[in-house]
């Protein structure tokens, strides 16, 4: 299974992008694929093609409205089953015997 931590944005449109942001999370938020939203980016858990195709289609929706973007991607591959997205941060928290903030 794959975490996959992932920014994408313009670079063209000036200081603030929310608006060219926000359709992409929104086609996240409907993939039905886990994932953990943070201020610099966005993690999801899957495999690798429906991963890459969800990002892919992430890169097309912002292509719509511009003309330089950035992706930046961290990945974690373990085969192991799914749920790693939320039981990493449980085991920190039972080790720390104490909940974490979560972003």
């Amino acid at each position: 299974m794959i975490l996959l931590e992932f920014s994408l944005y313009p670079t063209d449109k000036g200081e603030s992008v929310s608006k060219y942001v926000a359709p992409v999370l929104d086609r996240i938020d409907k993939s039905g694929i886990p994932y953990r939203l943070t201020p610099m980016g966005t993690i999801l858990e899957g495999d690798w093609d429906e991963i890459f195709g969800l990002i892919k289609k992430c890169y097309e929706e912002m292509r719509k409205d511009c003309k330089r973007i950035t992706l930046n991607i961290q990945m974690d591959y373990r085969d192991a089953p799914v749920g790693r997205l939320t039981s990493k941060v449980e085991k920190l928290e039972k080790v720390l015997h104490r909940p974490l903030k979560k972003g």
